[in-house]
C-alpha cells in the first residue's frame, strides 16, 4: 500500500522540485531499502519530501546543473552522519507537543485540500505538492476553484467510490479485522472500474494524466540510463557547501519533527531513536547523491499510510522499497494503469483522520497554552510549508512557555504549622531571569513578622540575577522586616544559602500550655483534611528529631490499632513528637495502655487522648469470629495471649448479635464488624477514665478529653463517635 501512495508522491514532488522524474523514484527506493534497513523506527517511511522542493529546486538553479546538486545532496549525507553520530537527535525532545499535534492536523488538511482535485479527476498540479502556494503560481483555493470547470467523470466516480469503500470498510468489524487491508482493496476497486469504462466511451474512461505515470525503459541500457551521477568539479565552490549545509539541515530539522509526530500515531507507541533515524538518512542521502536521487527524509504522508495498513515492523518499509524498485524495472506498464483517483481517496480519507474534529476538540479542551500553539501551527503550515509552520509554531509556543514562567515562576501555598502560618514558595523547575520579578513581587507581599519557605528542592538551575536577590532579601530585607526566611534544598548546591528553618513547625512547652483540648483537636482534624486533599505541609524532619531527644510536649495521645493502614502520624499529617502513638491489637486498654496514656497526660503534659478505630479492622473481626463459633483464641492460634484482645474486644458485641453470623452475606458482616468496632471505641473511652482517677480528675478539671472516634480505611474520612463529648473549656 505505501509503494503504491509513494509512487505518484516521488514523482510529483520530483517534477516540482524541477529534478528529473526517475530522481524521485530513486530517492523512494533509498529511503524504502537502506533507510530503513538502517533506522530504528518501526512505523516511519522515508523518501523525498514535498517541504524541499522549494530549496531543491533553488539549489539546482544555484549549481547550474542537476549532477553537481548531487554532488551537494553526497556532502549533506555525511554532514548528516556527523549529526547522527554526535547525537544531535536529542533536539528532538525540545518540540513542543502542541506543536507535533499541529503539524499532523495541518498534513491532514493539507491532505484533503490537495487531494479533492485529484478525488474528481482534475490532475493539472504537480502530485505531491504540499504548501498553499504552488509553483504553477496557483494557491490551493484557485486549484480548488477551477476543479469544477476540469472535472473527469469516470475519475470522479473512481474516486468518490473509492471513499465510500473505504468508510464503510473500516467501520465493519470484519473487514476491518481482515488479513485484506482496505486501501489495496481501493486500488483493484480503482483499476476494475476504469476496465469497466471502456464500454461507455471516451468520456468515462480514465487515461492519461489521470493514471500513474513510470517512466518506461524500452531496454536495461535505457533504464541504468536513467540513474544520473554527481559531478564533484566544483568542489572549490562555495556555493557546493553551502547547499550541502541548508540540504542537511532542514533534512534533518523535518526528519526529526516526523519522526515525533509518527511516533505519536502509532498504536503501539513506540519510540524511535532519533539519532540513530539521523545516521539512517545521512547513509540514504549519500547514496542518493551517487544514484542520482533527490533527498529523503521521514515522511509524514507515507508514515501514515503505513499505520493505517496496520504495519507491525519496519520490514513493511523495506518490503515497499523493494516493490517501488521491481515495479519501476519490470512493472512499469501495470502501475501506469492506476487511476489517480483511487490513490486520492486514500490520502484524502488519511488526512481526515490526521486533522479530525475531535483532535482540535481535545487540544480546545486543554487550554489556551496548548490550543493557540496548535493552531497557530496549523494555520502556518497550511498557508506557507512545513518547516516555516513548524518554527511560527514553535515561536507561539515559546512565547506562552516564557509568558507562564514570568507570570507563575512558583507555586505559593499557605501553611499553617503549630507555630503560624508559613508561606511556602515552591521555585520552578528552571528559574530563570524572566522570574526575578514576579519572586521579588511574592517576597514583598510576606508580611513584617511573618514566615516564608523557599524552597528549592524540585530546582535544577537558579540564575545568578535571583540568587542575587535571595542573598540581599536573606541579608537585608528579611532581617529589618522581622520575617523569618527558611530554605530547603539549597544545601550544597549553591554558596551562602544553606538550608534552614525558622518558624516553629514542632510542638513547645509554650505551646502545650496555650492550647485547650478542643484546640488540639481543631489541629488535627486540620492535619487530616490536609491528609485527605494530599496537602500534606513542609517539615524540616531532621530538625525535629534533634531536639525531641531531650524534652518532648506531645499535644495529644492517640490509642490506635497496629493495623498498617492507619498510621496516625500521616493520617493527622503530624510531625515527630507532636503526639504520643500507643498502638495495640482492636485499640484496647489493658493496663499497660492505660498507664501509657496517664504518663502522656500526666506527666508529658498531652491536653487530647484520642481513641481511634477503624472500619475493617482484622483484630474486632477475628473476635467476632472467635465468639460466634465458641472457639478459644490461645487454643486456635497456639499464642498464650491473643485471648486478651479477644475478651475485651468482646465486651462490645451487643448481646444476640451473633444469632445466624454464619449465613449473614459478606456485606452484613463486615457492618457487624464495624458496629463492634465502634462500641469497642466508646468501651475504651470510659475505661480510660474508670481505670485511671488521674485521667478522671483531669478530665473533670477540663484539662484533657476523653474523646472516640472512626477511620473509614476505604474513604480515609474520620468520624467522631456521638457518645463522646467534647471538652470546649
Amino acid at each position: 500500500m505505501v509503494s503504491l501512495v509513494a509512487l505518484p508522491l516521488c514523482l510529483g514532488v520530483a517534477l516540482a522540485s524541477g529534478a528529473p522524474l526517475f530522481s524521485g523514484l530513486v530517492a523512494g527506493i533509498v529511503g524504502g531499502i537502506l533507510v530503513g534497513a538502517i533506522s530504528g523506527s518501526h512505523t516511519s517511511v522515508s523518501g523525498p519530501a514535498a517541504g524541499l522542493t522549494a530549496i531543491v529546486a533553488a539549489q539546482i538553479a544555484v549549481l547550474g546543473s542537476f549532477e553537481a546538486f548531487l554532488a551537494a545532496v553526497a556532502i549533506a549525507g555525511l554532514l548528516q552522519l556527523a549529526l547522527g553520530f554526535a547525537r544531535a537527535g536529542s533536539l528532538a525532545r525540545f518540540f513542543p507537543s502542541s506543536v507535533i499535534k499541529g503539524l499532523l492536523a495541518a498534513i491532514g488538511i493539507i491532505l484533503i485540500l490537495k487531494q479533492i482535485p485529484h478525488v474528481l479527476g482534475h490532475d493539472a498540479d504537480p502530485e505531491g505538492e504540499m504548501s498553499f502556494l504552488q509553483p504553477d503560481n496557483q494557491n490551493t483555493f484557485s486549484e480548488l476553484a477551477s476543479t469544477a470547470s476540469d472535472l473527469h467523470l469516470g475519475a470522479a466516480v473512481i474516486g468518490l467510490l473509492s471513499i465510500l469503500l473505504l468508510i464503510v470498510w473500516d467501520r465493519i468489524k470484519p473487514l476491518k479485522k481482515s488479513i485484506l487491508p482496505a486501501p489495496l482493496v481501493v486500488v483493484l476497486f480503482g483499476v476494475g472500474m476504469n476496465f469497466s469504462f471502456r464500454q461507455f466511451g471516451e468520456g468515462w474512461l480514465v487515461g492519461g494524466g489521470h493514471l500513474v505515470t513510470v517512466p518506461v525503459a524500452a531496454d536495461l541500457q535505457s533504464f541504468l540510463g536513467f540513474f544520473a551521477r554527481p559531478d564533484f568539479a566544483a568542489w572549490q565552490s562555495p556555493a557546493l557547501y553551502t547547499a550541502a549545509v541548508t540540504i542537511a539541515l532542514v533534512a534533518s530539522l523535518e526528519t526529526l519533527l516526523n519522526l515525533e509526530a509518527v511516533d505519536k500515531i502509532d498504536p503501539k507507541q513506540r519510540h524511535s531513536p532519533a539519532s540513530r533515524e539521523l545516521i539512517a538518512q545521512g547513509v540514504g542521502n549519500l547514496a542518493c547523491g551517487f544514484l542520482g536521487g533527490i533527498p529523503v527524509t521521514s515522511v509524514i504522508v507515507r508514515s501514515s499510510v503505513n499505520i493505517e495498513a496496520r504495519v507491525e515492523t519496519k520490514l513493511s518499509t523495506i518490503f515497499h522499497g523493494a516493490i517501488l524498485l521491481i515495479s519501476i524495472a519490470f512493472l512499469p506498464h501495470w502501475l501506469n494503469a492506476v487511476p489517480l483517483a483511487c490513490l486520492a481517496a486514500i490520502l484524502f480519507v488519511t488526512g481526515f483522520k490526521l486533522a479530525s474534529p475531535a483532535l482540535f476538540i481535545t487540544m480546545k479542551a486543554e487550554g489556551r497554552y496548548q490550543f493557540v500553539p496548535f493552531l497557530a501551527t496549523v494555520v502556518a503550515i497550511v498557508f506557507t510549508d512545513l518547516l516555516l509552520g513548524v518554527l511560527v509554531g514553535m515561536a507561539v509556543a515559546l512565547t506562552f512557555i516564557l509568558a507562564s514562567n514570568f507570570r507563575m515562576p512558583i507555586r505559593k501555598i499557605v501553611e499553617t504549622h503549630l507555630g503560624g502560618q508559613v508561606v511556602h514558595i515552591e521555585l520552578a523547575d528552571q528559574v530563570s531571569f524572566l522570574n526575578r520579578a514576579a519572586l521579588s513581587r511574592e517576597l514583598d507581599r510576606i508580611p513584617e513578622g511573618g514566615q516564608v519557605l523557599l524552597d528549592a528542592r524540585t530546582t535544577d538551575y537558579i540564575d545568578p540575577d535571583v540568587l542575587d536577590l535571595i542573598h540581599d532579601y536573606k541579608n537585608h530585607t528579611a532581617p529589618a522586616r522581622r520575617v523569618g526566611l527558611s530554605l530547603v534544598g539549597f544545601q550544597d548546591r549553591y554558596e551562602r544559602l544553606e538550608d534552614r528553618t525558622e518558624y516553629v513547625d514542632y510542638s513547645t512547652r509554650d505551646l502545650q500550655e496555650a492550647l485547650t483540648p478542643a484546640q488540639v483537636l481543631d489541629i488535627l482534624m486540620e492535619g487530616h483534611t490536609r491528609f485527605r486533599a494530599g496537602r500534606r505541609i513542609t517539615r524540616d524532619l531532621a530538625r525535629q528529631s534533634s531536639p525531641i531527644t531531650q524534652t518532648q510536649h506531645p499535644l495529644a495521645v492517640i490509642v490506635s490499632c497496629v493495623d498498617s493502614r492507619a498510621p496516625v502520624e500521616l493520617i493527622f499529617d503530624l510531625g515527630l513528637g507532636d503526639i504520643f502513638s500507643v498502638r495495640v491489637a482492636g485499640n484496647v486498654a489493658g493496663p499497660m495502655v492505660v498507664g501509657s496514656v496517664e504518663y502522656a497526660c500526666v506527666v508529658a503534659g498531652a491536653r487530647l487522648v484520642l481513641v481511634l478505630g477503624h472500619t475493617r479492622c482484622g483484630a474486632v473481626t477475628s473476635a467476632v469470629e472467635f465468639r460466634s463459633a465458641g472457639v478459644d483464641p490461645d487454643l486456635a492460634t497456639g499464642c498464650q495471649n491473643i485471648g486478651h484482645v479477644v475478651h475485651d474486644i468482646g465486651q462490645a458485641i451487643p448481646p444476640g448479635a451473633l444469632l445466624g453470623f454464619e449465613q449473614m452475606s459478606p456485606s452484613d458482616r463486615g457492618a457487624l464488624v464495624d458496629d463492634v468496632a465502634g462500641r469497642n471505641v466508646l468501651n475504651v473511652v470510659e475505661s480510660l477514665r474508670t481505670q485511671s482517677q488521674a485521667l478522671a480528675r483531669l478530665s473533670d478539671e477540663n484539662q484533657i478529653s476523653i474523646v472516640g472516634a472512626m477511620y473509614n480505611v476505604v474513604n480515609r474520612k474520620i468520624e467522631f463517635l456521638p457518645r463522646a463529648p467534647i471538652v470546649t473549656a
